[in-house]
């Protein structure tokens, strides 16, 4: 597809700066791209490639200015940006169609319309799968589950009994949903397993990557709110409860019974533990260890999480720590040898007496 820059400001309501008849036939990644095609530029730290790129336009923030590249200036580049590879570079993934005759499927089952269920995937029964859903090969659905409508479950997935999955849900290979919530009581020293009777329900336009778990709540329920993003390899224990639009990247933690709250961001290797309260648009920085309740709006980090500014210095204070440890070594020598010359000092007014 071949377009003006001209028509693709148009497209995404953008204002063009620079030749707005430069030819777009493609769209790639601002340091692999080539002539011909559209980048762009969200963070700040990456706008000195807009001089060295090939691409032919960059799409960039409205405050970008003085550049010899053409570029369109918009408020939200990212977002422009992927409306144009959809446009561009349409998605060629074609999901299965039908229900394959080696899906097995239990009694009292309701299909949608258009449901997608391929070989090797086992429906329990009383199970709901809504209109245009598509279930991968191998997945497990228990009895009593509920998804939603145009749910994309891919392969290897486990949803177990009673959960209930929201509408447009999108979960990623190897994935399990509502295994049994880490709860033991220590009688004797033997550790004694607690029943995990709640469930788990995720609310519409969920994504949740490859790998994750969710556990099923002791009572009631774990929730993972409208809309939030969970990375790969993450960990939900039982009873969290997330709040909409919140996102969770790769390898975090979450111990039972937390309660994040919207709009909160979760950083990489970051840990939580149980029973707090992660405010509404709080962040949490990578490999944070939160270990109390963290205030709306407030960005912490560190081990344990202090409030952002305080962790910067403790962390100032402690890559210094060799230069210090060199001084308090000289200190103590120069301390040594002044105890010294004062010991020579008594001894020679001791001979004069």
């Amino acid at each position: 597809m071949r377009k003006t820059l001209n028509e693709i400001a148009q497209i995404i309501n953008g204002e063009v700066v620079g030749d707005s008849n430069v030819i777009i036939t493609g769209v790639c990644g601002i340091k692999e791209a080539c002539e011909g095609d559209l980048t762009f530029v969200a963070n700040p730290k990456y706008l000195s490639l807009i001089e060295t790129t090939k691409a032919s336009a960059v799409i960039t923030s409205r405050d970008v200015k003085d550049v010899s590249k053409p570029i369109v200036r918009i408020d939200n580049p990212s977002m422009a940006f992927a409306k144009m590879v959809s446009l561009l570079a349409p998605n060629e993934v074609r999901h299965p169609q039908g229900i394959h005759a080696q899906a097995i499927i239990g009694k009292n089952v309701r299909l949608g319309k258009n449901v997608a269920i391929q070989a090797f995937c086992v429906i329990e029964d009383n199970v709901e799968i809504g209109d245009d859903s598509v279930l991968y090969s191998g997945v497990y659905v228990g009895h009593h589950s509920k998804i939603g409508k145009k749910a994309l479950i891919y392969h290897g997935v486990s949803i177990r009994e009673r959960i209930q999955i929201g509408n447009r849900v999108i979960i990623h290979a190897g994935s399990v949903i509502g295994s049994d919530g880490f709860g033991f009581a220590i009688i004797k020293g033997i550790h004694h397993k607690i029943p995990q009777i709640g469930t788990v329900v995720i609310e519409d336009d969920v994504e949740i990557g490859a790998n994750a778990t969710i556990d099923r709540a002791r009572f009631d329920k774990t929730l993972i709110g409208k809309g939030s993003k969970i990375d790969n390899l993450v960990q939900i224990a039982h009873n969290v409860v997330i709040g909409e639009n919140t996102i969770v990247v790769a390898q975090t933690g979450i111990s039972g019974s937390t309660t994040v709250g919207k709009n909160v961001i979760l950083a990489g290797q970051s840990g939580i533990v149980g029973h707090i309260t992660i405010g509404s648009g709080a962040i949490v920085a990578a490999q944070a260890g939160v270990t109390k309740s963290v205030p709306s709006n407030t960005k912490v980090s560190g081990y344990p999480a202090k409030p952002h500014p305080i962790a910067r210095r403790v962390n100032a204070c402690i890559q210094k720590l060799p230069e210090l440890y060199k001084n308090i070594r000289l200190i103590k020598k120069r301390m040594l040898e002044i105890d010294e010359l004062k010991e020579e000092i008594r001894k020679l007014k001791e001979k004069i007496k």
